[in-house]
């Protein structure tokens, strides 16, 4: 049961990443997006991507609900924190944002402190 909601915890953690991705695209540069505060709020509720980010964040909440009533919370919140190396890979592929190897580095010690979680056997 640990593994199957370690997976899902996973999933999830791809979900919020592919949200925040979908949420950037919708607003990008040339995508519409007003300079003003109510502008990129008019561009945000009229653009599917934004909406689909959306809906990808409400089906991360609602599967992370059965994560956290199957794992302890300290185990399953920093799995959180790997939707940033995710996100950023991304980003870099998908959105063409600027790479960074001091990005990398910051990755590279989120990665590691998550592994060093992993390998708590009393949990």
């Amino acid at each position: 049961m640990k593994t199957i909601a370690l997976s899902l915890a996973v999933f999830c953690v791809l979900l919020s990443s592919a949200a925040q991705l979908a949420m950037k695209r919708g607003l990008a540069p040339g995508s519409g997006a007003g300079a003003d505060v109510a502008g990129t709020y008019v561009q945000a509720f009229t653009s599917p991507m934004v909406w689909l980010g959306l809906v990808l964040y409400g089906a991360s909440a609602v599967l992370w609900l059965w994560v956290l009533s199957r794992l302890d919370v300290s185990l399953a919140y920093p799995l959180v924190s790997l939707g940033f190396v995710v996100t950023m890979l991304l980003g870099v592929l998908w959105l063409g944002e600027p790479f960074s190897w001091v990005r990398v580095a910051g990755c590279t010690l989120i990665v590691l402190g998550v592994s060093l979680l992993a390998l708590d056997t009393r949990a």
